[in-house]
């Protein structure tokens, strides 16, 4: 039997933080991101709630796979690998949202203020850098159950 908190399991938690914290920090709270987002007075009202549902969606997501890390009892692999595609989804939904017709990864009065590392928006990169890490987590956990079931 491995023990509960593996590198997998900090990986996959560490992720459902960022992913709790992340969209309430940027879209809400820190003023300079956050004015970019439900701070931005050139946005509808629409486009507000609809940043505000992925904030609480962000939140509930990472506190649900925070809550399905901790139980102990019954098969934590599972559980684990759930946690970890339901923390995929939102990340992988930016890529997927840049398909829709009129969609960016910012507004055009915020270009000068607009971070790239590696030729991408700094949010699509910080997407590719979760996803990457829960790829790992992934992987490190199915090698352990190879391990212990050889």
């Amino acid at each position: 039997m491995t023990r509960h908190w593996s590198l997998a399991r900090g990986l996959v938690a560490a992720v459902a933080v960022e992913t709790a914290l992340g969209a309430l920090l940027f879209d809400l709270i820190l003023d300079n991101t956050a004015r970019q987002h439900i701070h931005n007075p050139a946005w509808p009202p629409h486009a507000k709630f609809h940043d505000a549902q992925y904030i609480v969606m962000s939140l509930g997501l990472g506190l649900l796979s925070l809550a399905l890390l901790a139980r102990r009892h019954g098969d934590t692999r599972s559980r684990l690998l759930c946690a970890a595609g339901v923390l995929a989804v939102p990340w992988a939904g930016m890529f997927a949202a840049l398909l829709f017709p009129d969609t960016a990864t910012y507004d055009p009065e915020f270009t000068d203020e607009t971070t790239f590392a590696l030729g991408l928006h700094g949010q699509m990169f910080m997407s590719v850098v979760t996803l990457l890490i829960l790829a790992i987590a992934t992987f490190l956990a199915a090698t352990d159950r190879q391990r212990t079931t050889s």
